[in-house]
């Protein structure tokens, strides 16, 4: 595929330029099978302005420290938390610095089995010619362990029991028996293998982890940022991101980000600036929902309306993104709206826009 026509690119990709630079200037001591010293990684995640590279990961900066030091040791990685809190990405940036390939991903889900961590087969290959490693299909977790790079495992606790099991052998012996090409056949992890694993904090009681398998992770949650200034950086540097795809100028007031960030955090908290309390929706208020509730009106303003986006445009995509089909969602919004943004539009443009917009919607 043209890279220039790709919607998304792995992390190894988008920021390539930025990993030949501190791959040049890295002095530091590397761990066995790691491309970037510790350092270089820590890095190249949380910007360095001296190299030029980019602030990637906005928030909790011991906790990245923290998954680094985890990641060198022997046990694997679980990043937990609520749905939107940039554990994936957290786990993609990570896997792109320390293996250079962030692409060794197995997808959890009720319908992955033991082969999508171990092997499968090319059953053509295996019909003409049975057990051999031609028509051997390496997991990407086999591939990691065979080329010692870090193993992503996305949503782990919405896969089954028996594959959680499959986990347990994986990460204490660092082996996958392959009994089918000959007795004493294995491959053993090389140096620099380790898994990062992510789950929600939603789907507990989905598949609930057994107490083997936790103590085969390291836990780390990764919590929403605290800091309002750099919620508000990070939505704008997100959406400046995704608007340089499209054939128009489009930027987003500062006014009207500061309603967008407020309404998040106010209903992600239950709790205005001011102390007021709101009550919470179950919908996921998550700074990556805020990020597509921004980019998704200033397309409206772009494309449909042709003109600067407002509280307008913010309020019209809030309920389609975010509130979708849970009628106490749709209460606590109106509610919201009634006091909060009412109040607040008395003195403010961009909110008395978002207020109006709002009630508009309601009829």
């Amino acid at each position: 595929m043209d890279v220039a026509s790709a919607q998304k690119l792995p992390a190894e990709r988008r920021y390539a330029d930025e990993l030949a630079r501190l791959k040049a200037e890295d002095r530091g001591p590397k761990p066995a099978g790691w491309r970037l010293s510790p350092r270089a990684v820590r890095r190249f995640i949380l910007g360095d302005s001296t190299l030029e590279i980019s602030h990637k990961f906005y928030g909790d900066d011991p906790l990245v420290d923290r998954c680094i030091v985890s990641l060198m040791g022997q046990q694997g990685l679980m990043l937990v938390g609520e749905p939107g809190t940039a554990k994936s990405l957290l786990s993609e940036l990570l896997a792109a610095a320390i293996s250079g390939d962030s692409l060794l991903v197995v997808q959890g889900s009720a319908g992955v089995i033991e082969d999508h961590l171990r092997y499968g087969w090319n059953y053509a290959l295996l019909l003409a010619e049975g057990p051999s490693e031609r028509a051997l299909v390496p997991s990407p977790v086999l591939n990691a362990m065979q080329n010692g790079k870090i193993a992503r495992i996305e949503e782990l606790t919405r896969c089954a029991p028996e594959v959680q099991d499959a986990m347990i052998s994986l990460l204490s012996e660092k082996t996958i028996a392959m009994p089918e090409l000959g007795a004493g056949r294995e491959v053993r992890a090389a140096r620099g293998f380790n898994v990062i694993a992510t789950a929600n904090l939603r789907d507990l009681g989905v598949n609930e982890m057994s107490s083997a398998l936790k103590r085969r992770f390291n836990f780390e949650t990764v919590s929403p940022i605290a800091d309002a200034a750099f919620e508000k950086e990070l939505i704008a540097k997100q959406v400046a991101e995704r608007m340089a795809d499209y054939d128009i100028e489009a930027e987003m007031p500062a006014d009207v980000l500061d309603v967008v960030v407020s309404v998040f955090r106010d209903l992600r908290t239950g709790r205005a600036e001011d102390g007021a309390v709101i009550a919470q929706p179950k919908s996921v208020m998550s700074t990556a929902e805020a990020v597509n509730v921004a980019h998704a009106a200033l397309l409206d303003a772009g494309y449909l309306a042709e003109e600067p986006p407002t509280g307008a445009h913010i309020a019209r995509q809030l309920r389609g993104v975010v509130f979708k089909d849970d009628e106490e969602d749709a209460r606590k919004l109106r509610a919201y709206v009634d006091t909060i943004a009412r109040v607040r539009g008395r003195k403010n443009r961009a909110w008395a826009a978002f207020h109006k917009a709002a009630k508009s919607d309601e009829r």
